[in-house]
């Protein structure tokens, strides 16, 4: 929903992922919605600009398989399937749209693979552009995964009027954002506390950084 991203890796089965090289940009397709929802021309066309590069870059690095894939910005456009057509007709790649459930998932997958077992019961929350995923379990597997509407780009597109946002608005979109949250915390209780909570993604990063973190370059 924020950021296009071509990851190249050498990957065979029982070995880690090593990733060999890294091609992106911030498209910010979240933010090119009209008022329905629709992604608009300009965000197809830059979408389409990107995938087209990025297989040519996918091309020129030797990369035997591609595996594309398209999270909030286009799951949730009324006008999704026609810019999924679109970009199959100009480059000749489909993208696959993950649903919430699944993005959840593999970002949980990943978390538990990082930390390991000893980690125990994970609580995982990832923060994108258009959509907020939660995931908890004890497995690789989550036991619940949820996706909300929760993007730091669609809460400051929908919320906000100014910058910096008046304080009424701020609390307003916070109520919201707890009210749509406690809906879903049953899930979360009924299998039990964790053991560790973990935040991905960049917006967590930069929170981080904000609350006086070291950069990411200084390691773990």
């Amino acid at each position: 929903s924020t950021t296009v991203h071509l990851l190249v890796v050498d990957a065979y089965p029982g070995a880690a992922p090593r990733p060999a090289f890294s091609y992106k940009t911030e498209l910010r397709l979240a933010q090119l919605l009209d008022d329905r929802g629709h992604l608009v021309n300009e965000g197809a066309e830059r979408l389409a600009s990107f995938v087209a590069d990025a297989a040519e870059v996918a091309e020129d690095k030797g990369v035997e398989q591609l595996v594309a894939f398209a999270t909030s910005a286009l799951r949730e456009a009324p006008n999704g399937d026609e810019v999924l057509a679109s970009v199959r007709d100009k480059t000749g790649i489909d993208l696959n749209v993950l649903s919430g459930a699944d993005e959840a998932r593999l970002t949980f997958l990943a978390v538990r693979r990082w930390f390991g077992w000893s980690s125990g019961r994970l609580l995982v929350f990832d923060i994108g552009g258009g959509s907020l995923e939660v995931a908890t379990g004890i497995d690789e597997e989550p036991d619940g995964a949820f996706s909300l509407q929760l993007g730091a780009g669609r809460l400051t597109r929908e919320w906000f009027t100014s910058d910096p946002p008046h304080k009424d608005e701020v609390r307003s979109m916070r109520k919201h954002v707890r009210a749509e949250i406690a809906r879903h915390v049953p899930e979360i209780e009924r299998v039990g506390r964790a053991s560790h909570v973990v935040g991905t993604s960049k917006t967590f990063r930069q929170l981080a950084r904000l609350a006086g973190a070291a950069p990411s370059s200084e390691g773990p």
